[in-house]
């Protein structure tokens, strides 16, 4: 921190990031559209419309985070009060998370319950939904484990064991991994698509949105096992894999609501209201 500095704040330089980062949500979201459109993008066929800009957006992470742990290590100017500002600035991203699944939620118990005029069956007919107990019950174990795995290298980070931690974090991005790779095959088998009907759209949001999450778990993830295999976490400063624990154990809950209550209980067939 500068000598002639008269507050505990950390006054960011410019940076290029956060306009950089709006830009790719954006070109990923135009990507989006032509993708549900079926219209040509950059001469890419299919979900490679998505690409460019989550490429944008991977990109745009790893420059931020890369200053963000420069500002931490190298220049430490991360005092306590800035590091109190980082953890509730991620508490508030967390509680903002919430929200944006509750609207989903929200979609999915509006019609599942019988509330909308419009649905008078649950699932609607025609509809052949998937086996709770088959891929999504071994993606819930798989993200149950990964809870533990998670805790287990947080309490090395504490113990000031960052190797140990390390080993135990890239097992959780492992199992993030394997998460997505278990519903990618989950979404190539199934017997309906995102333009179905109110079932398969909220079905696919809710989860796929989940599987996103799930990604940028991973990445967060696997930031902080480099990082901690560099010696760059200490038991009293830990911060950006706090922060990473807390979004995974976030992503763990939403989706024992979604095996729950979309898979589980309201994906049953089948109700008339």
């Amino acid at each position: 921190m500068s000598a002639q500095a008269k507050h505990p704040y950390h006054m960011v330089n410019p940076s290029p990031w956060p306009a950089m980062g709006a830009f790719s949500a954006l070109f990923l979201a135009i990507g989006a559209v032509f993708y549900f459109h079926e219209e040509s993008f950059l001469g890419l066929p299919g979900a490679y419309k998505l690409l460019p800009g989550l490429s944008l957006i991977i990109l745009t992470m790893l420059l931020w985070w890369r200053d963000v742990i420069k500002e931490s290590v190298n220049e430490d100017v991360h005092t306590d009060e800035v590091s109190t500002g980082l953890r509730m600035g991620m508490v508030l991203f967390i509680a903002s998370e919430v929200m944006f699944f509750v609207a989903f939620f929200w979609a999915f118990f509006h019609h599942s319950l019988g509330f909308s005029a419009s649905t008078l069956q649950w699932p609607p007919a025609g509809i052949e939904v998937l086996d709770a107990w088959h891929l999504p019950f071994y993606n819930t174990v798989i993200l149950l484990t990964s809870g533990v795995t998670v805790s287990r290298a947080h309490l090395y980070v504490e113990a000031g064991l960052n190797q140990k931690a390390a080993k135990w974090i890239w097992i959780t991005a492992g199992l993030g991994a394997m998460f997505l790779a278990l519903q990618v095959f989950e979404y190539g088998h199934a017997a309906f698509g995102l333009s179905d009907g109110i079932y398969p759209s909220t079905f696919y949001l809710a989860t796929g949105f989940h599987g996103f999450h799930v990604f940028v778990g991973t990445t967060f993830l696997v930031v902080c096992a480099m990082r901690a295999q560099k010696n760059q976490f200490s038991p009293h400063k830990h911060i950006g894999f706090q922060s990473a624990a807390w979004y995974w154990h976030f992503v763990d809950v939403v989706w024992l609501f979604l095996f729950v209550w979309v898979y589980w209980l309201l994906g049953l067939p089948v109700r008339t209201f």
